[in-house]
């Protein structure tokens, strides 16, 4: 894999899932630079200003949808790899998701081990 996929995103509202999230980035690769956002609003400020090559994105948050983010980075910038992280592991999303291009879906109480597997594949140069 490309060893330049150093900047993550992480996109959720609830404070303990972004740090844990951050920590398990950091665990599986030195040198990545982790930007966090806790809204909407925010995770479409950092897309602009900081164009990471990684996002995990929580569907649900209190000014919006998640699904709106996924649009918007998959429109502007399609090579960015989008694991979508949440409570809400239902058929609906999940379809949903793979429809606008989101490369990953996980349930963030049962399949957190995968979206570090996942991601280890991704940050393995």
């Amino acid at each position: 894999m490309d060893a330049t996929l150093r900047r993550i995103l992480i996109v959720d509202d609830s404070e303990v899932i972004r740090n844990r999230l951050h920590d398990l980035v950091c665990d599986l690769r030195r040198g990545v630079e982790v930007t966090m956002a806790r809204d909407v609003q925010q995770a479409l400020r950092m897309l602009q200003s900081e164009q990471p090559d990684i996002v995990t994105l929580d569907l649900r948050m209190p000014d919006g949808s998640g699904l709106d983010v996924l649009r918007e980075i998959k429109s502007r910038y399609p090579g960015t790899l989008v694991a979508i992280v949440t409570n809400y592991p239902l058929d609906a999303y999940r379809a949903r998701c793979a429809e606008l291009g989101a490369d990953y879906f996980f349930d963030k109480a049962t399949e957190f081990e995968n979206l570090r597997s996942a991601l280890q594949l991704r940050l393995d140069p």
